[in-house]
């Protein structure tokens, strides 16, 4: 049985045949085996070779008169069998860098862990139709290929999610992989040392992955700001010539859409960031970032779909209340999922719920009237109030002086 596969995997043993039937004709395959001088062969570790000393193949036969049609037509379904069965087996993979990496082999640039991650489209609390949307997109994307290599543009796609901490981004990622069966790429800008190290990190990445950017925005920062602190250092070091590495604006441009983007085929590049706003405009301009998507604070449909993750329930007297209330506050689905794993009875769930929603709001409104506190004493003596009491009291300066006058 294949790891995390629920189906027996059946194998031939040496010499074993079996029958196949294809348009009609009969073909039998025969797992064989030849012995050979033993030989070293190079691996993955260059440290330990594996030893060689036994070829396996399958033979295939059949009546002549049919090589044509078996060379041509079944052989080619076949592959396409294969391949279709090796993708359903596959075991999706999260690679990140590596603190230790060489430019040689891929190998040596990624880390790489089984991707375990639950989240699918059918969990996520997002708006109905924002979700149908999206995989609507992915699907043409992954059936398009002729139509990219017609129009002359690389077989890509790219992601921009923006919004606040907690709203989803991170699960939506892991939900395209789990859709299309693709690996994640973990692209940390602040671990790449200049321009020429991400041109070989894009270059060993594999098809059919989804590379990501999180926080864009911060990162881009911090680069900037340790490209300026070695330019500080190489100033006030004269001696010291130390190697000049910088991450530049320019150089993930490059990435995003330059020729070093159509290295490879089905790729999907996925930028996040909290702050859409603090981006440069070079970023967001039409045909870098092909799709804009808004992860908002929880609705009352990404509560009814929390609920039944975490409930079991998908419908409830208190839904009505909660929703109203969802409405008017600005809960994420990580606090809404947080709130609904603190009991199990759905009744004492939902009307504790209900109380967080309430304190919520109510913070707001406190904030809020923090915030002109503060406006209004920032203003000082300008405020409306302040003139009216000043010309007041002059006022009543000169009354008195009128009647010392008297």
């Amino acid at each position: 049985m294949p790891r995390k596969e629920g189906k027996i995997s059946l194998s031939l043993e040496k010499n074993e045949e079996i029958i196949d039937k294809f348009n009609g004709v009969q073909v039998k395959w025969r797992f064989a085996s030849k012995n050979i001088p033993s030989k070293y062969i190079q691996g993955s570790d260059p440290y330990n070779p594996v030893v060689k000393s036994e070829i396996r193949f399958f033979e295939l036969s059949f009546h002549k008169k049919h090589k044509e049609m078996i060379l041509n037509e079944y052989m080619q379904h076949i592959l396409a069998k294969a391949k279709e069965m090796k993708e359903k087996k596959k075991t999706l993979k999260l690679y990140t860098l590596k603190y230790e990496r060489m430019p040689g082999r891929k190998g040596d640039m990624w880390q790489s862990v089984n991707l375990d991650h639950p989240a699918t489209f059918q969990t996520l609390a997002m708006d109905s139709e924002m979700k149908q949307k999206i995989v609507e997109d992915l699907e043409r994307f992954v059936k398009r290929k002729e139509y990219y290599k017609r129009v002359g543009k690389a077989w890509k796609r790219g992601y921009l999610l923006f919004g606040p901490p907690g709203t989803g981004k991170s699960s939506l990622i892991a939900a395209m992989a789990n859709y299309l069966n693709f690996d994640i790429y973990d692209l940390e800008l602040t671990e790449i040392r200049g321009n020429s190290e991400l041109r070989k990190l894009v270059i060993s990445t594999g098809n059919k992955s989804i590379l990501v950017v999180e926080d864009i925005d911060c990162s881009l920062e911090l680069q900037d700001r340790l490209a300026q602190a070695r330019a500080a250092a190489a100033q006030s070091s004269r001696h010291i010539h130390l190697p000049q590495y910088q991450l530049t604006l320019s150089g993930l441009l490059n990435f995003i859409d330059g020729l070093w983007s159509s290295c490879g085929d089905e790729r999907i590049i996925v930028f996040t960031t909290n702050h859409k706003d603090r981006l440069d405009p070079a970023l967001l301009r039409p045909g870098r970032m092909d799709m804009h998507i808004h992860m908002s604070y929880c609705t009352p449909c990404g509560f009814k779909m929390l609920a039944s993750n975490y409930l079991g329930i998908t419908e409830h007297p208190l839904f009505f209340e909660i929703e109203e209330l969802i409405e008017r506050s600005k809960v994420t689905p990580a606090e809404v999922g947080e709130q609904l794993m603190k009991e199990e009875v759905p009744e004492i769930v939902l009307r504790g719920f209900i109380d967080f929603l309430e304190a919520k709001l109510e913070e707001g409104r406190e904030a809020e009237a923090e915030a002109r506190r503060v406006a209004q004493a920032a203003e000082g003596g300008n405020k409306p109030e302040d003139k009216q009491g000043k010309s007041k009291k002059q006022e009543d300066r000169g009354n008195q002086q009128t009647l010392m006058l008297q």
